[in-house]
């Protein structure tokens, strides 16, 4: 069935990868095209360096994926590259996708098409499209749901399709995407057979599916399942329900326990079910998750998962530095929840524009080093100067790994990031992440353009614009460690949501206070009691041993955590007066009188370039009186 509301709509979809079509969506958001990020501003200059080298890089790097699907034709012996290796090539294409949406680049046209026409050529008529299972006659198709990850590999085989057919007007891979859709649709849709995927992501896919093509089952399936999810439907084995979320149904389900980036995606798709259906039972549970991952579980730098094991949400307040997780994939998909949950606009957006801005500047922006090309699967925030490399988790960034979930993610997320700075709401443009930048209006709000310039986080002063229209009612957002701001001059306090309203005519000036600060954790954060932590605006700093005197180990740093945070004008380090501990003898012993501590001075660089000099070590958070 297609639904006339959309179906109306569907052929002038706008080009964003999150596209509401529900009356429950206050904010409404703009088309990528809309808002150009400027290369002279952080967020712009990620754009660059993914378009120049990001993107090529992945390219690259996925020869043996794609050899894998030339296996199932029988044109090549290459060894499966694993479960997961049909998504890097998804994610890859969707990166591409915004870029052409961004740009109109033509760069990777032919690899499109070669691409494109091998996937076609492995696809089964059925619509079946998976080649960790028709490589190997053994397997069954969906006899494995907990673990061959096929409806995960549909959503993101979706996610490349919807995006290139906004971006460029090209079906032939959404035609593809939609008989595996199709076929997954006869096989668990509503009246079928139970059957969930054991890592969720398929169901924000078919919610955007829905919203591009206007076919009502697609929401339908997206939304049976959510319903299914904790019904004890996956053979969990060893690693337990938890680590599925299938321990309980979603709308009871009000911690985020498990694998952090299969929590995420199951958050982001419950939440893009609730814009489309206005179902409060499925929105205060998403209201339950949202203060769990970001009041008990969240990493300073806005990073999850405590525990290796599992890649894993720990207990509330169990946040170790040196063994955090940390995975980018997490953060990622963070970012899709916190954007959905802004556009419900149920509750004040500021709090999910805050956290988006805090993972963009930190946890996402120290993921990928200065060249584009060589990445963190895993961010530590302490790293001890003895500790081994291990898994996913090495000392150094990687040019690729053996499972690339997160080097394609990456590049596609960072595509589309004008997508996240503005929205429409009340008739209103709401502004809530600052770059620079130039956003064109919609006509619905006046027409013109809004010209932002900033070098907002570096400097607090956000220069604001408007050409070609008489005015503009604009909600400006006022981060919470600057609760309030000078508007040309004069302190201006936000309204109860955060954000501060004023009519735009022609120009004005808003400042922010980016004085650099001490950080404390919650008294029930273990393993940061004692500790203290920089901050300056929305940026998280650390400390890195190549920084201090040969003769001082970062360990033996001892900080007064109201000790003056010295700036230099045209650098992002800070400095400030610390001591250097004796080394005790022996491990363990009774209380003594240490020898007077020494002082030195100590210098702090931003979260996101650390790892730029040598795996040498590191640490956010310092031990303080």
């Amino acid at each position: 069935m297609t639904d006339p509301l959309v179906a109306a709509t569907a052929t002038d979809q706008i080009r964003t990868p999150a596209a509401p079509v529900g009356a429950a969506a206050r904010h409404r958001p703009l088309d990528l095209r809309s808002v150009r990020l400027h290369p002279a501003g952080p967020l712009g200059a990620m754009q660059e360096r993914n378009a120049a080298a990001t993107i090529a890089h992945c390219i690259e790097h996925l020869g043996p994926a794609l050899d894998h699907f030339r296996r199932v034709l029988g044109e090549s012996d290459a060894e499966n590259p694993g479960f997961v290796a049909d998504t890097d090539v998804y994610k890859t294409i969707e990166a591409a996708a915004w870029e052409i949406a961004r740009t109109g680049t033509t760069a990777w046209d032919a690899w499109l098409d070669e691409t494109i026409g091998l996937i076609a050529r492995v696809q089964e008529p059925s619509g079946y499209l998976v080649t960790w299972v028709q490589a190997d006659p053994a397997k069954e198709r969906f006899a494995d749901l907990e673990g061959a990850h096929e409806m995960y590999a549909l959503g993101h085989l979706i996610q490349a399709a919807v995006a290139l057919d906004r971006a460029a007007g090209r079906g032939d891979l959404l035609a593809i995407a939609r008989a595996f859709a199709d076929l997954v649709d006869r096989e668990f849709g509503p009246g079928r057979k139970d059957g969930i995927c054991g890592h969720p992501e398929i169901e924000t896919a078919l919610v955007e599916l829905y919203r591009h093509t206007g076919e009502r089952r697609y929401l339908d399936l997206a939304a049976r399942m959510i319903d299914l999810r904790g019904r004890g439907l996956l053979k969990t084995g060893h690693l337990g329900a938890e680590y599925f979320q299938d321990h309980a149904p979603v709308r009871e389900a009000r911690s985020a326990v498990g694998h952090a980036v299969r929590q995420l995606y199951l958050n982001a798709g419950a939440a893009d079910v609730y814009l489309e259906t206005g179902e409060r039972a499925l929105l205060e549970a998403m209201h339950a998750q949202w203060d769990s991952v970001h009041e008990r579980k969240m990493y300073l730098t806005g990073a999850f998962g405590a525990r290796h094991q599992g890649e894993a949400f720990g207990d509330d307040y169990e946040l170790p530095s040196d063994r955090a997780y940390a995975e980018t994939c997490a953060t990622i998909a963070d970012v899709h929840f916190n954007w959905r949950m802004l556009l419900a606009g149920d509750r004040s957006a500021a709090g999910y524009a805050e956290a988006i801005e805090r993972e963009l500047h930190n946890a996402l922006a120290a993921a990928v080093d200065a060249t584009g090309t060589r990445f963190f699967y895993a961010s530590p925030l302490h790293l001890r100067p003895d500790r081994l490399s291990e898994g996913h988790a090495p000392r150094e960034r990687q040019s690729w790994y053996s499972c690339a979930c997160c080097p394609p993610n990456l590049a596609r997320l960072t595509a589309q990031l004008g997508s996240y700075v503005a929205t429409v709401a009340d008739g209103e443009l709401a502004l809530h992440l600052y770059a620079d930048a130039e956003i064109d209006v919609p006509d619905s709000l006046g027409g013109g353009t809004l010209r932002v310039d900033t070098a907002y986080p570096a400097d607090g002063r956000v220069r604001l614009r408007l050409t070609g229209s008489e005015g503009l009612d604009l909600a400006l957002r006022v981060p919470s460690w600057s609760p309030t701001a000078l508007l040309d001059g004069t302190a201006t306090a936000p309204d109860d949501d955060g954000y501060l309203r004023l009519r735009l005519t022609a120009e004005t000036t808003l400042s922010f206070d980016l004085a650099p600060r001490w950080t404390r954790a919650h008294h029930r954060a273990d393993a940061l009691r004692g500790s203290a932590a920089i901050e300056r605006g929305p940026v998280v700093y650390c400390v890195e041993q190549v920084d201090l005197p040969a003769d001082v180990a970062l360990d033996d740093v001892l900080v007064d955590a109201g000790a003056p945070l010295d700036e230099h004008d045209g650098s992002p380090h800070l400095t400030f007066p610390a001591a250097v501990r004796p080394s005790a003898p022996g491990l363990y012993g009774p209380p003594r009188n240490p020898d007077a501590p020494r002082p030195v001075t100590v210098t702090a660089v931003p979260f996101a370039q650390w790892g730029n000099r040598g795996g040498d070590a590191m640490r956010v958070w310092l031990p303080a009186v």
